[in-house]
């Protein structure tokens, strides 16, 4: 009896480590959705995942919209059937000049990272993991800036966002034990090679100035790991000089 494919569902997909989650993961047979604004990217990323034999399909959304999310899940599940792996790692050049160092920060810096670090994966999250502890199986992995565990006080708004993100991954994490669901956090202490705010950062700035970026590669091996072996809540990857 052939067993049904699984389905992982990367919700802030790009070029960097969207693309290489989607790409790790489907090498393990998962079929693969990826989820962000533009469709003619999506439609691109999903056939270079073809050209390795990797089923993937994009699906466009707002990931700020959250009325619209449970659109998007429903797309999703009618297309590839119930998510198995739920991967969330919005970013993007355009957190850049949001960021607000924490002496500056007011109530409304808090928006826009709260809003899509902490109330649209908490969306998600209500919509996807009944299904999953219902099977018994599932999981639920973000991947944050490492500002979330560790001070970082120039991107004042960012971190608190990441930090309560955190708290509640951490907390569910520790609520899902037992029920066959887990959830886990990659913390991201660098640039990310390929991805569009590398490209972003490298038009304006010297490279030369620059840490190496991390390997996106590696970021999703370490994805992997925390998957496949469920034996601890989270990662930290940095570069040598972070």
């Amino acid at each position: 009896m052939t067993a049904t494919p699984r389905t992982l569902a990367v919700f802030g997909a790009g070029p960097g480590l969207g693309r290489s989650v989607a790409r790790r993961f489907g090498q393990e047979g998962f079929r693969v959705a990826l989820v962000a604004r533009t469709s003619s990217r999506l439609n691109a990323l999903a056939a270079d995942l073809a050209q390795e034999g990797i089923e993937a399909a994009g699906f466009s959304a707002d990931l700020a919209d959250l009325d619209a999310l449970p659109d998007t899940i429903k797309a999703i599940t009618s297309r590839f059937g119930p998510i198995d792996v739920l991967h969330y790692a919005p970013a993007g050049p355009d957190w850049l000049p949001r960021q607000i160092p924490i002496r500056d920060m007011d109530t409304e810096a808090l928006d826009f990272p709260l809003g899509l670090l902490l109330r649209t994966p908490v969306t998600l999250i209500r919509h996807i993991l009944p299904g999953m502890i219902e099977r018994g199986r599932g999981a639920i992995l973000f991947a944050l800036t490492a500002a979330a565990g560790s001070p970082i006080p120039q991107i004042g708004n960012t971190a608190v966002a990441a930090s309560a993100a955190r708290a509640y991954l951490h907390n569910l994490h520790t609520d899902l034990a037992g029920t066959g669901v887990y959830a886990g956090l990659l913390q991201v202490g660098g640039m990310i090679g390929g991805s569009d705010t590398a490209a972003y950062v490298a038009e304006r700035w010297d490279p030369a100035t620059l840490p190496d970026p991390l390997d996106p590669a590696d970021l999703a091996e370490t994805c992997w790991n925390l998957y496949h072996h469920h034996n601890a809540f989270e990662a930290l990857v940095t570069t040598p000089s972070t």
